[in-house]
């Protein structure tokens, strides 16, 4: 079976809703969730010295933004890409290569695919072609962690680090925060078989939530049953209030909150990995109608849409 027939009723990810994504206008499908069609669109790619230390090294990561999400974060930065009219182009295999080439000739690091859940299949063919053109960089899967093993199956030989999100292990406020009460077993399903594919070769994302500190307590508490000298944590303290957004926490995370966590990582022994210092602001948010969504400190770009 052709890779790209697993779009004609879509079921790549937990929502399984069934979809025909060969039958799209421009890359953009008239149901399903994400909303994207089988074509691969993107948004932005450049080297971008915000990731972890490690991942960014020198020649900062070459970070390539899929257009589309299959979550639905109620606080979400990349909102401009991630929800209607969900800005980006469908590009082709050569397209593609091109892109990863020239990524790899400015200097990067590595090749950071963002929230490309979705088009799983498209991604896959599409890093062989590069890979057999030349693309001899390591790959990153950065992802909210919503994915199946299934589907991640698929990326099996592709992927050196897998950059999964564990955003929360409650239900109730994965329902209420990122429109899928069902991500806590569907993310910690999927993280489980990204240790087992690539051990040592994961690094766990948790955003801190001012508010609700209880659910990262329940994630440090999993991380250090499930996940020690398997993966690294990385703790993040970025969480900015959206304007216009509503039943959100309204404020930064504070001092308190922040030594709290620290706390806890020394109570559970959890050492290996990062953790963001804490700083308000909102500078660093991007907006994706500017060739380069990011201040020019912390990316360079190398390819918009």
């Amino acid at each position: 079976m052709d890779m790209f027939d697993l779009y004609a009723h879509c079921r790549l990810c937990p929502r399984a809703c069934g979809t025909d994504r060969l039958v799209s206008n421009a890359g953009i499908a008239n149901g399903g969730f994400c909303g994207e069609g089988a074509p691969l669109r993107l948004a932005f790619a450049g080297l971008h010295r915000g990731e972890e230390p490690p991942l960014s090294g020198k020649g900062g990561s070459g970070t390539v933004f899929v257009s589309g999400c299959n979550l639905g974060c109620a606080f979400c930065q990349n909102w401009q890409i991630s929800r209607p009219p969900r800005l980006g182009r469908a590009v082709s295999t050569d397209e593609f290569t091109a892109l990863c080439l020239e990524l790899q000739n400015r200097g990067a690091e590595n090749i950071n695919i963002v929230t490309g859940s979705h088009a799983v299949p498209a991604i896959a063919h599409y890093l062989s072609t590069a890979k057999a053109a030349g693309l001899r960089l390591p790959v990153l899967w950065n992802s909210s962690g919503y994915e199946s093993p299934e589907t991640l199956e698929l990326l099996d030989g592709h992927i050196d680090t897998w950059l999964p999100d564990l955003k929360t292990l409650d239900s109730a406020l994965a329902a209420r925060f990122f429109n899928a009460p069902d991500y806590p077993t569907a993310a910690a399903q999927a993280i489980l078989w990204m240790m087992r594919n690539r051990p040592g070769g994961v690094i766990i994302r948790h955003l801190i939530l001012p508010g609700y500190l209880e659910s990262t307590r329940a994630v440090l508490r999993w991380f250090a049953d499930n996940a020690l000298g398997k993966a690294q944590l990385s703790l993040m303290t970025q969480y900015t209030p959206m304007g216009g957004v509503e039943h959100i926490p309204g404020r930064f995370l504070d001092g308190r909150e922040y030594e709290t966590v620290l706390g806890w990582l020394e109570e559970l022994g959890i050492e290996d990995g990062f953790c963001q210092e804490l700083a308000a602001g909102s500078d660093w948010l991007p907006d994706f109608n500017r060739p380069n969504p990011f201040t020019s400190d912390l990316s360079v770009a190398v390819w918009h849409f």
